[in-house]
């Protein structure tokens, strides 16, 4: 099945005419179960169910307008080169939601995490891309068909709508209607993220391509499904128990196992930068000290801590630039 095939499965038959503008805002979200892994490159199909947490404030915000001759695209206040790896898959994307070949889009987006850095930029872009087409449109989709279309631009996107803890059902039907995105009831309002942000320049090899090349190459990842299997039930037994160090344990290996998986990929995928060790280092000292907190990396040098509100002052002690993030505060 096609991505427009799953497209006319899930719009309305009778489609409106465009507003003149509309906006959404969507969140980024840390994989506490990282997926890693498709079945379906071109649906965006994982081999696995992920679970993760959403930042609240920190996302992307997104302005649609129809325009005449091209679509044109500004992010962060700077108008963007068609070329750009940016503009290239935003205009796949809302290429697929034309309603006619003359139809372009004007694409005002700010993100509040940097882009394409490891920090969940496109899942929050897509994400916020799919809620402001369901209002240029009025399409008035509910949340599980949004997931679905979200993560046909980018898989984790389908987790972005969103707020809170979140898991992506991996699905078995080939069609993916039964693989999207859906929030666990459960509150943590002491949890903490906290982002250290080590270097904001583009990733060497997007997620994407090093997601096959690891699926195609690496001899570890025939036990990577797994692992995952196991880490979400865990992960999810903590989450309903608030159960933190389990929380923090497993989210932590979860992380170091992807990475190791990429590491034994041919050639080898390697995120880490001398600072992300150095940071780990920290996080273990921490931890020796008595401040239990643990770290996440998606795939980029960038980590992401987790603690509790009452380790705070020692988390800024050891991390004096880090951002925190309280996911639930209300």
């Amino acid at each position: 099945m096609t991505k427009s095939e799953v497209i006319e499965q899930l719009l309305p038959k009778r489609r409106s005419a465009p507003r003149a503008a509309a906006t959404a805002f969507a969140p980024a979200n840390i994989a506490l179960c990282k997926y890693w892994g498709k079945r379906d490159a071109e649906l965006n199909l994982p081999t696995a169910s992920s679970l993760s947490i959403s930042l609240g404030k920190l996302g992307s915000e997104v302005t649609l307008a129809p325009r005449a001759g091209h679509d044109r695209f500004t992010l962060n206040g700077q108008l963007i080169a068609p070329e750009s790896s940016f503009a290239r898959r935003a205009a796949a994307f809302l290429g697929l939601f034309r309603p006619a070949p003359d139809f372009y889009y004007d694409v005002t987006a700010t993100n509040t995490v940097p882009t394409a850095a490891g920090l969940a930029s496109s899942a929050s872009g897509f994400a916020a891309l799919t809620l402001a087409l369901n209002e240029l449109f009025a399409w008035k989709l509910d949340r599980r068909k949004l997931s679905i279309l979200a993560r046909l631009g980018s898989g984790s996107a389908s987790r972005s709508l969103f707020e809170g803890f979140v898991e992506w059902h991996a699905g078995r039907a080939p069609t993916g209607m039964d693989s999207f995105a859906e929030p666990l009831a459960t509150k943590w309002p002491d949890l903490r993220i906290g982002l250290v942000v080590l270097s904001d320049k583009e990733k060497p090899i997007g997620s994407r391509d090093a997601m096959a090349q690891t699926r195609d190459t690496s001899p570890l990842y025939a036990v990577w499904p797994e692992t995952v299997a196991r880490d979400l039930v865990a992960l999810k037994e903590a989450i309903s128990q608030r159960d933190f160090t389990q929380l923090g344990e497993v989210a932590e290996g979860n992380a170091l196992a992807m990475h190791a998986t990429m590491l034994a990929a041919r050639p080898a995928i390697l995120y880490f930068l001398p600072e992300s060790i150095e940071a780990i280092h920290t996080v273990h000292a921490l931890r020796a000290e008595g401040c239990e907190v643990y770290f996440t990396m998606d795939a980029g040098p960038n980590l992401k801590l987790l603690f509790r509100k009452a380790d705070l002052r020692y988390v800024i002690k050891g991390f004096p630039e880090v951002q925190v993030v309280a996911p639930f505060a209300t």
